[in-house]
């Protein structure tokens, strides 16, 4: 009987994904749109991003999205979209070139202050010089965006 009152009396709630919320103190989570303050701008990278962070949410864990004052506020902007030559051949010319997206992320949990923080998450991939940036750029924004929405949820959600 004792066994039962302790199980019972657990509040904290771990889920197979990796988030560790206490869903009797969290309930609701807010995330703003994250504006695009890129010298460099892909339009469709803001919408992809948005909807990808809040998808994370909503299907690892049980909070209730709310348009502001959550429990857990998340709100940042995108703050980089670079090209870079990656790699160089013997006769100078770039091989391989990385693009990378920069996310500054501002996080507030208004059930314990101590979990704020302030953080640029970044991601990166490659491709080759020989191909086109218009042909390669939506299924490598699509990688990173999951990336970065994956770092952003396991920074603010699974404590681990």
């Amino acid at each position: 009987m004792s066994l039962v009152l302790i199980t019972a009396s657990c509040k904290v709630s771990y889920a197979f994904n990796g988030a560790s919320i206490d869903y009797t103190k969290t309930k609701t989570i807010s995330i703003a749109t994250f504006p695009i303050k890129s010298d460099y701008v892909y339009a469709p990278l803001g919408t992809k991003f948005n909807e990808q962070l809040k998808d994370v949410f909503v299907r690892q864990t049980h909070l209730r999205q709310v348009k502001s004052n959550g429990d857990l506020q998340i709100d940042g902007e995108i703050t980089g979209y670079h090209q870079y030559n990656e790699a160089v051949t013997a006769s100078g010319y770039s091989s391989q070139i990385k693009l990378q997206v920069d996310v500054r992320v501002r996080f507030t949990n208004n059930t314990n202050h101590a979990a704020d923080f302030e953080q640029t998450f970044s991601a990166n991939q490659n491709y080759s010089a020989t191909e086109m940036l218009t042909s390669v750029q939506d299924g490598l924004i699509d990688t990173m965006v999951k990336d970065i929405s994956d770092q952003i949820f396991n920074a603010t959600v699974a404590n681990w």
